[in-house]
């Protein structure tokens, strides 16, 4: 062999490359191709050196980018030629920290098809563990302390291995290879029941008592991967209230968990699409079409056509739901926590958190770092519309269509997430929630803190909303002021229109059309905006159209109210308010007459163009909901209901940048008058919305020629109204982007916020 037939060259990898099996695959493909050399990981990714025949490099460089391991995200490899490197074999070395490297982290996956049949497989010295796992699957985001993702920087690092844990950790040629979170019941942890605080059994015993409690129809608080669910049978009425009315959750839909596709089939209607979410390694709850017969009880998810549904994603979830006779199918997993509370995921603050509703607790000794909910995902004609990502998704990083300075975006008040940028990535936080109360602010920076220290970001930019009042706001002028970094606010509607710009890779200067339609956001002028049609990018905007300005009696408290903000848009229209409507029905007469006093008065009535509230005001007035015990949820009774092969629609007046609603409720007044059906009320007005849409983008691509329109804001969860748009939009040739990656409300507002914030800094620069 001539010295020209060898190669050595040094490569490094970076994306998802620690923790899911990527240097036992370098080692396999290395020794397969009879290359010597090494590989190991760093703080920024993966280092190899390999050296042989230029033809077994050469075919070792095409499996590596073309066919990584499954769990593995390959962002960026370097290779370049150097000189031999005198190895005589092919080692995996000791990880290497740099202090300023970085590298994404993977979230947490759910057991893979291996690690199930090893579960159920009583030859394996691993069945029946609940906390089987292998490099493939298992725990990831939520046990990280620091990167490297090594042992040691993970709340595993208090279970020494045993023997044939240790044997499997160090075989290159084993699943398990450096596998952070593996165990076995020799030396893992392990499980017990507590009932009125004390121990009562553990292990095996623990699990077949839960599962007799939860035939009896008891509530059980269940410690999971990324904090508590609780739990009870779906089919149990009482169970089901008890629930309720013990976490202080009203009418708010459950999810439900089931072992299989086969127990989903007996609950919900799905397509492909829908197959594949809820099959897919991150196993999101995904929003179905509830059967009539479904053998769930009516109060897990009441008044609505749809049902939450996830698949067991951990080996103690299989276990819990395993199939028995006369054991239920179908169990509520719904969040550890009080309505509007953060998740519970350590130990002593879910028993104090939780007494009141739990009647057991199943617990485990694996600490969790940090906390994450349950995703939330929808599917609709346009494909997948993220509603809240989470577990399985975060902290997976998003690609920014340019390279932008560190950024620290704090978000909205509501299911706030922030985000942090460097380099090419954007790393958005994991759901966080709704900023009202300590407990979730304090989870807030918690996260903050710890997406800062793992992908080790030093902001040199804030960014947040407008609004003054938001917690979330607030942290970040404390802190701008604390540190002397420049604070950049942004309107929320803006940073919708961007958010959606970045999923889309936009990465030019050309603006776009904006559809924002969402519930409440400041407006530059001080009004609370919310049906917005704009013109920009990431440097600026221009509100070309609005909504029409009603007075929004009581501010943010008519979110609850739908009634009151129905009468406050016919007292707008100049429509008498007659005894017999809906919402004059749902208020008292001393109510009617203050509201009346506060309108004419102008008594805290501050101007809105919010287009979810006008949602609220026309379920109200065709008599769908006139109190909401949960965000949108009028509007979701609107959706409901809507028959979508009507075609008809009310008119529409643009007048000057003004989208005038008079005449709309002139007409669903004289349809309701006439007894129309709410369905096709409904459907109508969902016409209309998109028809109104279209009209107004129009006119802008008359003035400017631009033919891309961006759809964002918390009103596009809306299946029928992303349905019709796409339809309409695309037969009038506009190209149309929905959101797909991150959700189109406010939990997708921080990723918006730091690109306008890091474009702004760069032009700046």
């Amino acid at each position: 062999m001539t010295t020209e037939d060898l190669y050595c060259v040094r490569i490094f990898v970076r994306g998802i490359v620690q923790g899911v099996g990527f240097r036992p695959f370098v080692y396999q493909e290395a020794v397969k191709n009879a290359l010597t050399g090494w590989v190991r990981n760093t703080s920024s990714g993966v280092e190899i050196e390999i050296y042989g025949k230029r033809t077994n490099v050469e075919e070792f460089l095409h499996a590596l980018k073309n066919h990584p391991p499954p769990l593995a995200r390959l962002d960026q490899i370097e290779v370049s030629e150097i000189s031999p490197n005198g190895m005589k074999e092919f080692l995996i070395l000791e990880s290497k920290d740099t202090e300023s490297q970085f590298l994404p982290v993977s979230p947490d996956i759910s057991i893979c098809e291996d690690c199930l049949r090893e579960l159920f497989d009583p030859e394996n010295r691993r069945y029946r563990y609940p906390f089987i796992n292998c490099t493939n699957c298992g725990p990831r985001f939520t046990i990280i302390k620091g990167i490297p993702y090594d042992r040691p920087n993970t709340t595993m690092a208090s279970f020494a291995l045993c023997p044939e844990c240790h044997r499997e950790y160090t075989n290159p040629l084993d699943r398990r290879f450096h596998a952070q979170p593996i165990a076995c019941p020799e030396c893992g942890p392990h499980l017990w029941l507590e009932i009125n605080g004390q121990p009562v059994a553990e292990k095996e015993e623990a699990l077949q008592k839960v599962r007799q409690l939860l035939k009896e129809g008891a509530i059980l608080a269940i410690k999971g991967l990324g904090g508590f669910h609780l739990a009870c049978d779906a089919a149990n009425e009482t169970a089901v209230r008890t629930l309720r009315n013990r976490k202080k959750r009203s009418d708010k839909p459950f999810a439900v968990m089931v072992f299989d596709l086969s127990k989903v089939e007996k609950i919900a209607e799905f397509d492909e699409e829908e197959k594949a979410l809820l099959l897919s390694r991150q196993k999101p709850i995904v929003l179905l079409r509830k059967k009539v017969d479904a053998p769930i009880v009516p109060e897990v998810s009441p008044d609505v056509n749809t049902v939450g549904v996830m698949l067991p994603y951990t080996p103690l979830h299989y276990l819990l739901l395993e199939p028995e006779e006369n054991f239920p199918e179908v169990l509520v997993m719904t969040s550890g926590n009080l309505s509007e509370e953060p998740i519970a995921y350590e130990d002593k603050e879910a028993q104090e958190r939780l007494l009141p509703i739990a009647d057991a607790f199943l617990m485990h000794n694996r600490p969790i770092y940090m906390r994450v909910d349950d995703s939330v995902m929808s599917v609709s004609v346009n494909g997948v519309i993220p509603i809240r990502r989470a577990r399985g998704y975060a902290p997976d990083s998003i690609s920014l269509p340019f390279v932008i300075p560190p950024v620290l975006a704090t978000g909205a008040e509501l299911k706030n997430t922030f985000c942090l940028t460097r380099d090419q990535y954007a790393f958005l936080s994991h759901h966080i929630g709704d900023m009202e109360n300590l407990e979730t602010f304090n989870s807030f920076v918690e996260g903050i803190e710890h997406f800062q220290k793992i992908f080790r970001i030093h902001p040199q930019v804030l960014a947040c909303d407008l609004h003054p009042d938001y917690m979330a706001t607030r942290y970040a002028e404390a802190r701008a002021e604390q540190e002397g970094l420049p604070l950049i606010r942004i309107q929320h509607h803006h940073a919708h229109l961007a958010s959606c710009l970045v999923e889309h890779q936009w990465n030019t200067e050309e603006p776009v059309i904006g559809l924002i339609f969402d519930g409440t956001g400041l407006g530059d002028d001080r009004a609370i905006w919310g049906g917005e049609i704009l013109v920009g990018g990431y440097g600026g905007y221009l509100r070309r159209f609005h909504l029409e300005y009603i007075p929004l009696p009581g501010g943010d408290a008519a979110i609850r109210k739908p009634a009151r903000t129905a009468l406050a848009h016919l007292w707008q229209a100049g429509i008498p308010w007659e005894e017999h409507l809906p919402p004059c029905t749902a208020l008292c007469g001393d109510e009617l007459s203050l509201l009346h006093s506060q309108l004419k008065h102008h008594i805290n009535t501050p101007w809105t163009s919010s287009m979810g509230r006008l949602f609220d005001a026309v379920a109200s007035l065709i008599g769908l909901r006139q109190e909401a015990n949960y965000e949108a949820q009028a509007a979701i009774a609107l959706e409901v209901v809507c028959d979508t092969r009507e075609t008809e629609t009310y008119p529409i007046i643009l007048q000057e940048n003004e989208i005038k609603l008079g005449e709309l409720w002139h007409e669903i007044m004289k349809d309701w008058g006439a007894g129309m059906q709410p369905s096709i009320i409904s459907a109508k007005f969902h016409n209309w919305v998109t028809a109104v849409a279209l009209s107004a983008s129009k006119v802008i691509r008359t003035e400017t020629g631009l033919n891309t329109v961006v759809c964002s804001g918390g009103v596009w969860q809306n299946r029928v109204l992303v349905q019709k748009t796409k339809a309409l939009f695309e037969q009038n040739g506009f190209k149309v982007l929905f959101h797909k990656v991150v959700p189109p409300n406010d939990g997708g507002l921080s990723l918006g916020q730091a690109a306008i914030a890091g474009w702004k800094a760069l032009k700046r620069d």
